[in-house]
């Protein structure tokens, strides 16, 4: 099937809540090109200097979000146009998006990651640094970021019922934060019950452009 029509039989299955994130890392300009056509506007990316050749090249009517692991050094690249930051994992790295935020003279959303998976090779924070983040007096002082939402990534196993229940304690979690409005989680192959849990963003790859090569 093609780019256009797996992106619109998706699309067509997606809550009007849910938004989606078509996660064009590593596919050329030409497939996002091909979901732009078909009225995606959201692209997600894991590598910033990717994101960046691809933001030079495209329409700027697209809103660009950054879902990989984010490193300090790397923030000032994409400050001028990065519409969200999914992977925010410190208080160091919120500092430095809020200091580049600043250089570019614009507010930038962000998502906190929590870590819900088994696997420890995943970043995150856990509830307790979620709430010294939050309440710390560094973090009122930045006035340049927003924080809209939580994210997560369930652990990369079979077991449905493993991954339902890391998205329902993310859920959780959200729950708790109560002015905050998003909550991302869900990917190609779980995000239908993460939809289930409370997701309302969905960061979707391989379902719409076919597997990475």
């Amino acid at each position: 099937m093609s780019i256009k029509q797996n992106l619109l039989n998706i699309k067509s299955a997606l809550p009007e809540h849910v938004t989606l994130v078509a996660v064009s890392k590593t596919k050329p300009i030409s497939d996002l090109m091909e979901a732009y056509d078909a009225g995606q506007r959201i692209f997600g990316e894991n590598k910033i200097q990717e994101m960046a050749e691809k933001w030079e090249a495209m329409p700027k009517d697209i809103e660009w979000h950054m879902i990989g692991h984010v490193q300090t050094n790397k923030v000032k690249f994409m400050a001028p146009f990065v519409s969200l930051i999914h992977g925010v994992d410190s208080l160091k790295l919120l500092e430095e998006i809020n200091k580049q935020a600043q250089k570019n003279d614009r507010i930038i959303d962000c998502l906190l990651q929590i870590h819900i998976a088994e696997e420890e090779t995943k970043f995150g924070l856990n509830e307790k640094e979620l709430n010294e983040i939050l309440s710390s007096a560094t973090f009122q002082e930045m006035k340049k970021i927003r924080i809209v939402g939580l994210m997560g990534m369930a652990t990369f196993t079979d077991n449905q019922e493993q991954i339902k229940k890391e998205f329902t304690h993310l859920k959780t979690i959200f729950d708790t934060t109560n002015q905050l409005l998003t909550l991302s989680m869900g990917m190609s192959g779980d995000y239908k019950l993460a939809i289930e849990c409370g997701s309302t963003m969905v960061r979707i790859g391989s379902s719409i452009f076919g597997g990475r090569i």
